[in-house]
């Protein structure tokens, strides 16, 4: 026994010490940032924008990879296998915490295989209606739905979509009973509720932006406990009376499990310095994404508690999809 604690100490040392010099010359090369999900939506815009200051920051470059599929799982299953050593860095969605519920075949677990570094913001989703229908505001709505039980419709950009689940929120916080459409993606559900073939959506705020002030989209309310400096004029769930339906989305940056904290801590603080520039926080908000103020250890816990109340909402609602 004496002999193996005799061998093995030096081997701590020396792990020890070679984690501590990967921390302290972080990044040394460039660092690969993957985005699972195609390009074009704000869950693609967000790091490009916030991980390109961070690069000029530490003069060292950031290199993008979008790698989409199966609700965001593919890209971050690769990051999930991916050496911990700070140079691949998953950057994604609320749906990171929401994938485990809907696919339990799953080959990682976000709790056991990735560190959560930094939240780079959040935005809620619009509950937006076609202005033809004539709502006054979300309570005129929800009247009209409970008037036909069953008779009203919603939208999204597909099942299990952080986009469904709000909406799914929303019905079980109202009493709504709403038939649920997916679609393949968000121009196609968008353009039958501005069509009014559907009744309500649940929208991105930043692809909604442009339609509401359009006059093609009439927006109701936000799903997030606070008014969106983007649409300062249009109330909170929790402004008409709707508790407990609050869902807005999150970004937010991830490691694979076993980086060594000093590199950890490094990524963390060099992406908060960058959300700090007045540059970033300007285009943050004209997107519709807002400041997410959380330290690394606040973050993690966040996600942990994301993860249980995920769980409990798909498993309340019967929610099912095959991978």
């Amino acid at each position: 026994m004496k002999r193996r604690l005799l061998i093995s100490a030096p081997l701590m040392v020396l792990a020890w010490s070679s984690s501590a010099v990967l921390a302290q010359v972080w990044p040394a090369k460039p660092v690969h940032v993957v985005i699972p999900i195609a390009p074009g939506s704000v869950t693609d815009l967000v790091p490009r924008l916030v991980m390109g200051q961070v690069a000029q920051q530490t003069g060292q470059s950031v290199v993008f990879e979008n790698r989409p599929g199966a609700g965001m799982t593919l890209g971050t299953a690769a990051v999930a296998k991916a050496a911990p050593d700070g140079y691949t860095v998953l950057v994604t969605s609320s749906a990171h915490t929401i994938a485990p519920a809907l696919y339990p075949s799953l080959n990682y677990q976000p709790a056991r295989d990735f560190v959560a570094v930094t939240p780079m913001g959040v935005s809620p989703f619009v509950l937006v209606v076609s202005p033809s229908k004539g709502y006054a505001n979300a309570k005129a709505l929800i009247a009209a739905a409970k008037d036909k039980p069953g008779a009203f419709n919603f939208s999204s950009p597909g099942m299990g979509t952080a986009s469904h689940l709000s909406a799914e929120r929303f019905r079980l916080s109202t009493g709504v009973q709403a038939v649920h459409i997916p679609f393949k993606g968000g121009v196609e559900a968008m353009s039958e509720v501005m069509a009014g073939r559907v009744d309500f959506f649940f929208m991105a705020l930043g692809a909604a932006l442009p339609h509401i002030r359009d006059g093609k989209l009439q927006a109701l309310a936000v799903n997030s406990a606070r008014r969106s400096a983007a649409l300062p004029e249009v109330p909170t769930l929790r402004e008409v009376g709707i508790v407990d339906a609050d869902y807005p989305t999150w970004f937010g940056q991830f490691l694979p499990a076993g980086t060594p904290r000093g590199v950890v801590d490094k990524l963390h603080e060099h992406t908060q310095r960058a959300l700090q520039e007045p540059r970033i926080r300007d285009r943050l908000q004209a997107m519709g994404v807002e400041p997410m103020p959380m330290g690394q250890a606040e973050f993690e816990e966040f996600v942990r508690q994301q993860l249980t109340a995920d769980a409990t909402l798909v498993k309340t609602i019967g929610l099912k999809v095959e991978q």
